[in-house]
């Protein structure tokens, strides 16, 4: 299986979750948006939404600064 983060094609071992793939990233705990195939996922989906083959997402973080 694989999806494409940021332009970037990533194969993945087996079905995994949005919340998984957060993890894996080392991105669990940061302030990110995540778009999956051009809609935006509420945070609280992360656990429920199941990566398909072919997904294409869109990860970004809030950097804060003055």
């Amino acid at each position: 299986m694989q999806i494409t983060v940021n332009g970037e094609v990533r194969p993945l071992p087996s079905a995994q979750t949005l919340a998984d793939l957060v993890e894996s990233l080392d991105l669990g705990g940061r302030r990110i948006a995540v778009e999956r195939n051009g809609e935006i996922v509420p945070r609280s989906q992360y656990p429920a939404t199941v990566l398909d083959d072919g997904d294409e997402l869109l990860i970004v973080h809030a950097i804060g600064g003055g």
